[in-house]
Formats: structure tokens, sequence, C-alpha cells
């Protein structure tokens, strides 16, 4: 089996299995976690195996019955699994019947000898009766069995026992010694697993009259054939509990025919009357959708993972995203623990400006708390230093400029100050003779501070719409706050939001007020 993580989705596939331990296997065993989707075969469908001892009761009985009377067994078995369980069960008979020692019992598959090295070795994958036997001999090492190459090599002059493959009697070894002997009455013919359809093991088990040979020819079927399944495959009863012990919310149905995955999936569906549970039969090349919302989890690490944060602590760092894996950690340690690397993007932007440059500092420090003045080095004229960010500097009596390293806040704050600036520039102040044309003057400078005021709440509070009334509608990590752009009250549920609000709206009003135009 194989539990497969992706994204935090679970996911169960079994393979063949079986939940019960045979001669020398250990039975499948539960998963630790339930999966959200388990792909399971339904190879047996609605099927319910015998009983372990009454198998082999039944198997060494038919045996034992068809040499005492001079017949032969042929045991058509696949090469890996099943033949190997069946010789054990044989090499123990023979050695607790002395009577049956001068009949020999041949296993004719080299692919079976191969598969024989691999028990061998992995000892530790054996059940614990497998590994009990290993202390005092191999119990892979059969007294009583011979392997047997071809058919060339074999003397069929009595009884006799012959294991060969492949299983579904198609061609090969155990085809050959079919035909050979399926018209004797004194055989018998031993199917011990799963058949698939269209194949001569199939056929048989129905015990037609005749059949026909791999020569065109057809033959009377006089053996006896004995159906005495030891699948490897799970039964309803494993099937059923193994399902009810998970609980998978998704089950998805493969390696069986159409017919008995369909019984299963209806007889499934009453065993999981409250519908929550999905029961899936895709055809075979039919993909399946499944969707899932799960939470993500990011592991903090390097510097960041030092100090273990406390409920309502900040973390701040760099969201890696790996997979389906995520980490977060200081910008330090990227190159650390990742392959990726940073880098400083260093933004410069010059605007015309011809005004005093004081002024440009007067209105800055009613918006912004932090402003420090210094002089360029180079050049010997004023400068500033905003929100320790953003450095805005007099270039020549006709220019300033800002410049700063690119993020988030910086940028929002450097956009604020470029508006600042620009709005600055508009203010000419322009003496004016007529009453009317004074008026028509002031509302228009109204709607530029408007439009001014509006893009420095923008850059500050990201999320500001128009309202009704003329208000302003700010929203913030989805707390909302309502301005009145006349009388600059502000409403909120959130104190926080309205105080901060309030402020920035006096400082914006105050910093772009426009100079008063004259009259003369």
């Amino acid at each position: 089996m194989f539990m497969v993580d992706i994204a935090g989705v679970r996911i169960l596939y079994t393979g063949d299995y079986s939940r019960e331990e045979d001669r020398h296997l250990k039975a499948a065993e539960l998963p630790q976690f339930s999966p959200d989707i388990c792909i399971i075969e339904s190879t047996s469908g609605v099927q319910i195996h015998q009983p372990r001892h009454s198998r082999e009761k039944r198997f060494t009985d038919v045996i034992h019955s068809t040499v005492a009377q001079g017949g032969r067994v042929l045991i058509p078995a696949f090469a890996l699994g099943r033949a190997q369980e069946l010789l054990l069960i044989l090499d123990e008979y023979w050695a607790n019947h002395p009577d049956l020692h001068n009949i020999p019992i041949y296993y004719a598959s080299p692919l079976a000898k191969k598969c024989m090295a691999v028990y061998q070795t992995y000892i530790l994958s054996m059940n614990d009766r497998i590994r009990n036997q290993f202390a005092n001999s191999n119990p892979f090492v059969f007294k009583h069995i011979s392997p047997l190459n071809s058919i060339d090599d074999f003397r069929d002059v009595g009884p006799s026992v012959v294991m060969a493959t492949p299983g579904g009697l198609q061609s090969g070894l155990s085809r050959q010694l079919f035909d050979t002997w399926c018209s004797d009455k004194k055989n018998s013919c031993i199917i011990p697993g799963y058949m698939v359809e269209g194949t001569l093991a199939k056929t048989i088990i129905n015990e037609p009259k005749e059949v026909t040979l791999m020569n065109g020819l057809t033959a009377p079927l006089n053996m006896k054939v004995h159906y005495i399944s030891f699948s490897a495959h799970a039964d309803y009863a494993q099937t059923s509990t193994f399902l009810k012990e998970l609980m998978p919310p998704n089950i998805i149905l493969v390696h069986g025919e159409a017919n008995e995955m369909m019984r299963l999936k209806l007889k499934l569906f009453t065993e999981f009357p409250d519908g929550n549970t999905k029961i899936m039969t895709p055809k075979n090349c039919e993909s399946v959708e499944l969707y899932f919302n799960s939470e993500k989890m990011a592991k903090t690490i390097g510097r960041l993972a030092e100090k273990t944060p406390g409920v309502g602590d900040l973390v701040s760092g760099i969201l890696v995203k790996k997979g389906f894996t995520y980490q977060i950690m200081a910008p330090d340690d990227l190159h650390v623990f990742s392959q990726l690397s940073t880098a400083t993007v260093t933004q410069r932007i010059t605007i015309p400006f011809s005004g005093a440059f004081g002024v440009i500092k007067h209105r800055l420090e009613k918006i912004f708390e932090s402003i420090e003045s210094s002089t360029d080095e180079e050049t010997a004229l004023p400068a500033l230093k905003v929100h320790e960010r953003v450095t805005v500097k007099q270039e020549s009596e006709k220019h300033i400029s800002l410049q700063w390293s690119s993020d988030p806040i910086s940028d929002m704050v450097s956009d604020s100050i470029v508006a600042l600036v620009l709005n600055i520039s508009r203010e000419v102040p322009k003496i004016v003779v007529e009453e009317e044309d004074v008026v028509k003057s002031e509302e228009e400078n109204g709607k530029k501070v408007e439009k001014v005021i509006y893009a420095l709440l923008v850059s500050l509070f990201g999320d500001v719409k128009h309202g009704e009334n003329g208000k302003l509608v700010i929203s913030v990590d989805g707390n909302v706050a309502q301005l009145d752009k006349e009388s600059g009250d502000v409403e909120s549920e959130h104190e926080g939001l309205k105080e901060r609000v309030r402020l920035a709206f006096q400082r914006i009003q105050s910093a772009v007020k426009p100079i008063p135009l004259s009259a003369s």
C-alpha cells in the first residue's frame, strides 16, 4: 500500500492486498491515518473467501486422492505470490505423509525459481512463522519438490503433481500438460486463483464437454476441474471492514470487472448509509476530479524560528513556496535555506519644481510624523528623509528628486509626496480684478484640492471609495470608516481607525490648503 500526501490531501492506494495472513506473508496493515481518498481494488467484488484451513484441506485432499488412484495433478499458477504459498503447503503435507514420498512434485517456471531468491533474501518481510523457521533451516529450500525447466526434462511415467505457469492456461508448459492430461478422468486440474475472462482456465471452470487444444483439434474434457481460491485479493468481508475502519470520504474502486465493481459499489452503499461517502467506479483511462479546501501551514525557519512568537505577535518575513510546502524566513536567510537570493531595487524620480524647498518641508511635516532634515554632501543643497524611507532632495532651482528602495510601503509614501509636490506647483497666485473671476478660480482650486486629498488618502489607506452624501468610505483590514469631507467628522465602530482617518485628514487638509487669492 502507498499513502501519498499532496498539499495536505492524503491518498491511499491499496494495490492488490489481503487482510488475512497466509503461509508466508503478513496481513496488510491498517494505515495510521485516515485518507481523504482511498483507491482500492475490487477484484473479488462481493465474494466471500472460504476459511483458510478449509481451503488447504480441500486442496491437499484433492491432490492426495488423485495421485492415490494413479492420476496426475496440474496446478496452473502465477509465478509470484500464490506459487510460493502452495509450494509451502505441499512440502509440509508431503513431509507429514511418508506414503507419498515416492510421488514427485515439480514446479515448472523459471520465473518462479528466480522469485524464490527474493523470498529467501527479504526474510524480515515475511510473517513470524517463516522467520522462526529460518532460525533452523530455509523453508524455501524444499525437500520434496523439484524444479522443472521444460517439458523435455519431464518423465511422465506415473502419478505426479506439477505446478506450472501461466495461471490462465493460455500457453506455455501449463497448457502443454493440460492438452496431454485433459482426456484422462483419473487426472485433476486445480485452479488456485483469479481467472481472467477469455482464458482457458475461466472456460474449464464451467466444465464443458470438449476443449480446443493448441493444435486446433478438440478433445474431451474428462479430467476433474477444481476451483480452490488462494487469491491474494481481499474479499468483501475484508474490504468492507477495512473501509469502515478508515472511513474515507471518497472511495475509488479499481482493478475489477465492471459487473463485480458495480455490485460491490451498491453493497458498500449499505455500509455507509449517511450519504457522506462518495463511491466511484471509473473506467480504464477515465479521469476522476475531486476538489479539496484545506488549510495551508507555513513553517518559520532560520532567525525567525529562534524565538517562539506569542499569541497576537506579528511575524514578518518572506513566504517561500516549494512544491506544496510553505516556509517563512528572514530576507537575510533566503540564500541559506533556498536557492533564491535577494536584490534591492532603488527608484529615483525627478520632478520640475521652481518654488521654495521650505514649502515642501512645511507641508510634509503636516502629513508625516517622521521628517529628518539634512544637507546633500555632493551638492550642499537641502534634503529631507521621510519616514526613514524616501529621500527628497533639491537638485536645482527648478527640480527636486525623490529616491527610495522599492517596497510596498516606500512606494506608497513616495506616491503621496509626488502628489503633494505636483499640487504645490499648481498653486500659482493670481491677481484678479473682477469678483466673479475670484469666485470661479476658488471653485476650480477647490476641485483640485479635493482630488489631491482623495489621492493622498488612497496612498495612505489603499481602499477609498466615494459613498453617499459626498462622504468617503475607507476600508482597512475589514474595518470601515466614513469621512465627511466638509466637516472632517469620521464615523467608525473601530476607534483606532476612526482616529487615524481623522488625524490624517487634518494633516492632509492643512498641507494642501491652497494659497489664498488676493483681489485688487
